[in-house]
């Protein structure tokens, strides 16, 4: 019942499905299989920063399998941390780079000020994510394709605590409104909620509607990947049509779950507009997505720039001109308050006792706090010089696996909608 066009953008849902299904989700797939952005490095046991929580899933498909370190490619473990020729040829020579996403301290004095400073930059006011110490002892590497994101049994108080907790303190929402279907008294079919919504800026309404729309995805991950059987011989994951009807039924939901699809649909066209941005970033010639195989190395960027041009070549980009538009000393406010919900929200995912729920949580809000970042760094993605290291817009490794993947995760959302969809006309 999802269809026709979008609040707040020139767009369609029968538009993004054509273009999200058949072309690109396939060459997406491809590219997400690969060495280069199948290995996340992440610290999955950073201690919850807001409430004292030791009550971590111990059902066995929370856990995680993290990568022995041989099975991660040379290139990725050598400390390429960054992809340009110096780097790569640097990270070849240099031995002791074999220690994992070590800094090498043979590396020349200039190449280690180099390294800092891309760090300073990494760590610096225009990021929209706590980023993760990947060089603590801690942080490990995850092969995404062995631990991918699905049903996992972790749901109840504790998860409910921590959507809660984004949605109530972050979504820039006053105590007094209550979201739609919260349990307990005033709850008027979300008629204050959606008159709050409509009454707020845009920008304050698209940071709820991404928020919304990354909820909507997690869980269309769940239903459509769901343990339907679970023997001594064998597990099968596969849809689950209950589950994804509770989330989204408009009838059940009380109209809510085709608005939370809508919002899904948002978050698309955000993410895929960040994409059509970064072109010229990744068009250099000095860039590589290195992972030690050369020809492959290669082979993987001209996909990487096929899909980048696809998504240029959209035909109905979301605007963001509109957002921070308004005077100039209230745009900064604003955009510096938007930047900090953000980052709140992604140090939340250290508080998700589920490890595979909290790993997928980590990726997804990183990739689109990646993306806020590139719509917000236009001018300085323009700038950057054809070769040498860019000072002013950079992208780590980690934030660009986190970009692809997240998109990745959405792409697959929308995919399965059409096959949920096609389930439901089957059974009616």
């Amino acid at each position: 019942q999802v269809t026709g066009h979008l609040d707040d953008c020139t767009c369609d849902v029968e538009t993004i499905d054509a273009f999200n299904n058949y072309k690109l989700f396939p060459r997406l797939n491809e590219l997400l299989e690969n060495d280069y952005f199948r290995y996340y490095k992440v610290n999955l046991k950073k201690p919850c920063p807001f409430w004292d929580d030791s009550s971590h899933c111990g059902i066995r498909d929370c856990a995680v399998k993290p990568c022995p370190s041989d099975e991660v490619p040379d290139g990725i473990r050598s400390g390429s941390y960054k992809y340009s020729e110096e780097a790569s040829n640097l990270a070849e020579e240099c031995e002791e780079a074999k220690r994992l996403g070590a800094v090498d301290g043979s590396l020349s004095k200039e190449t280690q000020q180099a390294v800092l400073q891309w760090t300073w930059h990494d760590d610096s006011s225009d990021s929209f994510c706590e980023a993760d110490d990947i060089y603590s002892p801690d942080a490990e590497y995850v092969d995404l394709l062995l631990n991918p994101e699905r049903y996992t049994g972790y749901k109840g108080p504790d998860a409910w605590k921590i959507w809660n907790s984004i949605y109530e303190e972050n979504c820039f929402k006053p105590q007094n409104v209550k979201r739609p279907l919260t349990s307990g008294r005033g709850d008027d079919g979300g008629h204050t909620f959606y008159k709050w919504l409509k009454g707020v800026c845009v920008e304050k309404r698209a940071f709820y509607k991404l928020i919304s729309g990354l909820h909507a995805s997690i869980n269309i991950h769940l239903s459509a990947r769901y343990l339907l059987q679970d023997t001594w011989s064998e597990k099968k994951w596969g849809p689950n049509v209950t589950e994804f009807q509770q989330r989204f039924d408009e009838v059940i939901t009380r109209g809510e779950g085709p608005r939370r699809l809508k919002n899904l649909y948002f978050l698309y066209l955000i993410e895929l507009r960040a994409l059509s941005k970064v072109l010229p970033f990744f068009e250099r010639p000095g860039f590589q997505l290195y992972t030690g195989n050369k020809s492959h190395d290669a082979e993987m960027k001209n996909l990487l720039l096929e899909i980048l041009h696809l998504a240029k070549s959209f035909p109905l980009h979301f605007d963001e001109n509109s957002f921070f538009a308004g005077n100039n000393k209230e745009a900064a406010k604003l955009k510096e308050e938007f930047r900090l919900h953000f980052k709140n929200i992604s140090k939340i995912m250290d508080c998700v006792g589920c490890f595979k729920c909290r790993l997928w949580g980590k990726l997804q809000t990183q990739g689109l706090g990646t993306a806020l970042k590139i719509l917000f760094s236009e001018n300085l993605i323009e700038k950057v010089p054809e070769s040498g290291p860019s000072y002013g817009f950079q992208l780590t490794r980690q934030e660009i696996v986190a970009l692809f993947n997240a998109f990745g995760r959405i792409s697959t959302s929308v995919r399965e909608l059409e096959n949920f969809r096609n389930i439901l006309q089957n059974m009616r």
